[in-house]
């Protein structure tokens, strides 16, 4: 499976899966952008989660752009990956890519730059866990 259609290989790791379901639909018959980008903000967060090591809200969304449409049936693949750590904030790069039907190969659909916040348990922002190294 390590054709695409894109010539390139989704860049992070995968985070979400998730089948593209009827309810999910838009007037044109494509699965609603606003379904796609709340599973990007999930796969986003998870990651957040664990590198900050406890809460964290979505503060950002920057560069969000829709190349293809996904459809029914189409299985979602969310990619994400650690572009920039702060003080209190991650930048998180996520991509989301489609397996339609049987076909081995992956479509990139989507992509995306979220900006998180750790947070406490009132909501203030905390600071983030550095990595080692």
């Amino acid at each position: 499976m390590n054709e695409t259609t894109d010539h390139n290989d989704p860049q992070g790791e995968l985070v979400l899966r998730v089948v593209a379901q009827p309810a999910d639909v838009n007037v044109n018959g494509d699965i609603f952008g606003g379904w796609v980008l709340s599973q990007m903000d999930i796969a986003a967060g998870v990651l957040s989660r664990d590198i900050s090591q406890g809460r964290s809200t979505t503060v950002a969304l920057d560069a969000m752009k829709f190349i293809r449409p996904v459809k029914i049936g189409d299985i979602l693949c969310v990619y994400a990956r650690l572009i920039k750590i702060g003080r209190t904030s991650m930048t998180i790069g996520i991509e989301a890519w489609v397996r339609r039907g049987t076909q081995a190969t992956r479509e990139k659909v989507t992509e995306a730059v979220f900006t998180f916040v750790a947070i406490d348990e009132e909501g203030r922002p905390r600071v983030v866990p550095q990595p080692e190294g």
